[in-house]
């Protein structure tokens, strides 16, 4: 049973959960961050959501919608970063600025190449975690709504059986 007390509590952590794991993303237990755990700190962010409001916050939360694609987009960067080095003739995997070299600077964030594979791993994890949270949403809710309509057919023809016998 959900009540009003879990329906605020849960509105009120899933921005300060998205943003932890954003924090652990860009600087995780890693200097370069750790976009699996991440991951799947958003995912259950989302997970608190969909067990307080149910399959109806489906539509509601574009996360929700847009997660499968992420896993694609996930998917291709972190691919491109692991492969795009090999094209230009380096061994894969080789980070990009090289050692020695200054890469780009945001705050204390260093824009290299494990930023973008961590990137892609989150969008991974993410996707694929709210995209099996709300599959798995969404047939609870088909499962409900044919047994309802079971139990109404049952209701209606049992009380069609009942008029025709006492004719």
């Amino acid at each position: 049973m959900t009540t009003e007390l879990h329906k605020i509590a849960a509105r009120i952590l899933l921005l300060p959960a998205l943003l932890v794991a954003l924090g652990v993303m860009v600087k995780g237990y890693s200097d370069p961050g750790d976009g699996f755990s991440a991951g799947v700190i958003a995912a259950l962010a989302i997970a608190l959501q969909l067990m307080v409001f149910g399959p109806g916050e489906l539509d509601r939360l574009p996360l929700i919608r847009y997660a499968p694609y992420a896993v694609f987009l996930g998917l291709i960067i972190s691919l491109l970063t692991a492969f795009v080095p090999s094209v230009m003739g380096q061994t894969l995997f080789t980070h990009w600025p090289p050692a020695g070299d200054s890469a780009t600077v945001f705050g204390t964030l260093e824009f290299i190449t494990a930023v973008a594979f961590d990137v892609g791993v989150f969008l991974i994890v993410f996707g694929f975690g709210v995209g099996v949270l709300s599959s798995f949403a969404r047939a609870e809710a088909r499962i409900r709504t044919s047994e309802e309509r079971a139990a109404r057919s049952d209701k209606d023809n049992s009380g069609k059986r009942e008029a025709g016998n006492s004719t």
